[in-house]
């Protein structure tokens, strides 16, 4: 006696997806996991056989460079996503007052977003040129500045450059989502805190940011997934330059693996980058249900 099993359609519908993410995502993220334990180089195809197990990752922890990259890409995150919460938030907030064409400001705000990285790169990469560019134009025609302002040079004011840049092209998400939180907040514990006395400020403190809070740590784990792996303006504004002082942990490990050709010990430093971008997502999820869970007892 024969037992005929049949194939569900829906598997049979959902086989070409899963064939598509087996080739596209799986084979690569165990290839390179694999070379990361191996001493492989692009310049010697030979050498992917050659297992050394934790050797790159041991090199990585004894690297000064690695551990300068690995720091100041946690400083650029911080940075980055505390200031893109808080103007987002602003943002956010006056917009909410707007009572007319509100449609067309949120479309405007979320122009800067729509840019290519790569584009936003070389747009601020020449608004910060040191000669011809519009930043230092402005200042010395409108400020009175006498000398040239070298941006993309100095180290400090490279690595504010890169921040700005950052913060100009993603602001928006926290904008958007935010702006989402205030319309969908009910009005009545705003007016029963103004019927109690509150001020402007303390409604906003104890009754608006609260609610909004689970709203902000959604756009803090999907900025910190960005953020965590800038590359693409990193690499067109200054290259990681002056003398590695924005080299942030993809552009080294990108350097590593394509001009140097370490392509292992890039692998094993890429796997460490993704562990610190879990660590953030994990933090942030936390936060997020706390906030959840405030928001559920405040209820009730």
């Amino acid at each position: 006696m024969t037992v005929s099993h049949k194939v569900s359609p829906v598997f049979r519908l959902l086989l070409p997806a899963f064939v598509v993410i087996l080739v596209v995502v799986a084979v690569p993220l165990v290839f390179s996991f694999y070379t990361s334990f191996t001493s492989y180089r692009l310049t010697r195809p030979d050498s992917i056989l050659n297992v050394i197990g934790f050797k790159n990752y041991v090199r990585l922890f004894g690297s000064a460079e690695f551990w300068a990259a690995l720091l100041r890409t946690i400083a650029f995150l911080t940075v980055v996503l505390n200031l893109e919460m808080l103007f987002g938030l602003g943002i956010a907030l006056l917009v909410n007052q707007v009572t007319r064409g509100q449609r067309a400001i949120r479309t405007i705000i979320m122009f800067p977003m729509m840019f290519s990285p790569i584009l936003v790169g070389f747009q601020f990469k020449f608004m910060f040129n040191d000669n011809i560019g519009i930043v230092n134009h402005i200042l010395q025609r409108v400020f009175g500045v006498t000398q040239a302002i070298p941006w993309l040079v100095d180290g400090r004011l490279a690595f504010v450059s890169l921040a700005l840049a950052e913060i100009w092209n993603s602001t928006a998400v926290f904008a958007i989502l935010l702006l989402a939180g205030l319309m969908a907040m009910p009005q009545d514990p705003i007016e029963a805190a103004k019927v109690d006395g509150c001020t402007s400020w303390q409604a906003f403190r104890h009754v608006t940011l609260p609610f909004l809070m689970p709203f902000i740590y959604i756009a803090m784990t999907i900025r910190s997934l960005d953020v965590g792996r800038a590359f693409d303006i990193v690499k067109i504004m200054t290259d990681g330059g002056p003398a590695g002082r924005t080299e942030l942990i993809w552009t080294l490990s990108a350097r590593a693996g394509y001009e140097d050709a370490r392509m292992g010990y890039a692998n094993a430093m890429s796997y460490i980058a993704v562990l610190l971008s879990i660590a953030f997502t994990l933090y942030f999820f936390r936060k997020l249900t706390a906030a959840r869970q405030f928001l559920d007892e405040a209820d009730a």
